[in-house]
């Protein structure tokens, strides 16, 4: 046998680094103020932190149960009551996660087949994808057009076929910072009502949501949630991504088939992190709810901010994401475009056309503002001098 290193055939050949990876380390390389990567330049509750100490002290430092432990899904449950009444089933119906991209990941695992088509709506999180392709999906894909990004909901049902298996869909929408209306989730119910179709809601910016009428979850749709598997992230919650703890919500047959996955990829998530998160939805549930305008004033300060500029910002309904249009100033792609911002001008953005499968002819780029005000005036100031 040769001595030479062997190169395994790839699952995935068409995939590198991740465009959140590229342009945070460019950032870091050029001193740039990173508004790419979607993550706090602050820390989270000091109660919070004072509970993960408390139960390492006490102890709480073996494997938690598979399934998370009892007084968090305890927690959840009266949570998901409380807003989208709906109460979950503890045991049978929640399961706790390594962040929701775990929870992602296992759900697509478990229900889609070798050959089974999958449909998502462009632009769409760049999880998705890989992990369909690794279960022998066929991703289907409905473009959502800017400004609006609102589905095309006879688009949608073009698509639907004997083989569909699968409806992934993420309100509030990363990137287009949009957020779906009740009358959405009753279009989608319609068009699937007849078909063994399921249901992957990515809901991980629930509680950063500003429309009037609040978010809109698949959980407060009663036939809907009977196919559906909900995905929620305490890290995008509580400031804390680095804790990568997140849950999912679905009818006892699908958590299930969840759990078997769960079980083989994580087992269980971090204890002592679990029980402080308990502790924190119980003791302080003002946090979530307060959310809301806690986001929504960062965002007003900086569109504010930008007015100045020769950006043309877009609409933010949800999410900590803003997106803007630099058409009248640079003819270049997204991609070079946000490159050429990083080392020139010391911003960081991400590029838009990276969460798209085929080709996406706008000039938009979307800015984190989940930062310190003085960090989102130092960008401003200088996307400003454009």
């Amino acid at each position: 046998m040769s001595q030479t290193s062997l190169t395994p055939q790839s699952k995935l050949p068409a995939l590198g680094t991740t465009i959140f990876s590229q342009m945070s380390a460019l950032a870091q390389q050029h001193n740039a103020i990173n508004l790419s990567q979607g993550f706090p330049d602050f820390d989270g509750s000091d109660y919070l932190k004072a509970r993960l100490a408390h139960h390492v002290s006490a102890g709480a430092n073996q494997y938690a149960p598979m399934t998370g432990v009892q007084p968090l899904r305890e927690a959840i449950a009266a949570k998901t009551a409380a807003l989208y009444g709906h109460q979950p089933d503890s045991n049978s119906e929640i399961t706790v996660t390594a962040g929701a991209t775990e929870a992602l990941f296992a759900a697509i695992t478990a229900l889609v087949r070798p050959g089974d088509e999958v449909i998502c709506f462009d632009p769409s999180y760049d999880s998705y994808a890989p992990a369909v392709t690794l279960a022998g999906g066929i991703m289907r894909r409905v473009t959502l057009q800017p400004p609006g990004f609102h589905v095309d909901w006879s688009a949608f049902a073009a698509l639907l076929s004997p083989r569909t298996r699968l409806v992934i869909l993420n309100t509030p929408h990363n990137p287009s910072a949009t957020v779906w209306q009740k009358s959405d989730f009753e279009s989608l119910w319609q068009a699937i009502r007849g078909q063994e179709i399921y249901v992957l809601s990515d809901e991980v910016y629930e509680h950063i949501c500003f429309a009037e009428a609040g978010h809109a979850s698949v959980l407060a749709h009663a036939p809907l949630r009977e196919r559906a598997i909900a995905v929620s992230s305490f890290g995008k919650t509580y400031h804390m991504t680095g804790w990568k703890v997140g849950y999912c919500i679905a009818p006892p047959a699908l958590s299930a088939e969840v759990r078997k996955v769960h079980q083989y990829l994580t087992f269980a998530v971090n204890t002592p992190a679990q029980l402080a998160l308990a502790d924190m939805l119980n003791a302080e549930p003002e946090h979530y709810r307060e959310l809301p305008e806690f986001y929504r004033a960062r965002r007003d300060r900086f569109i504010q901010a930008l007015e100045k500029s020769r950006l043309k910002v877009l609409p933010c309904e949800g999410t900590y994401f803003l997106l803007a249009d630099y058409s009248a100033i640079s003819d270049l792609d997204d991609v070079a475009f946000c490159q050429w911002l990083t080392k020139e001008v010391g911003v960081a953005a991400i590029p838009l056309s990276v969460f798209c499968a085929g080709p996406f002819p706008y000039k938009l780029i979307r800015l984190c503002f989940a930062k310190q005000e003085a960090t989102l005036d130092a960008a401003a100031e200088r996307l400003c001098q454009l």
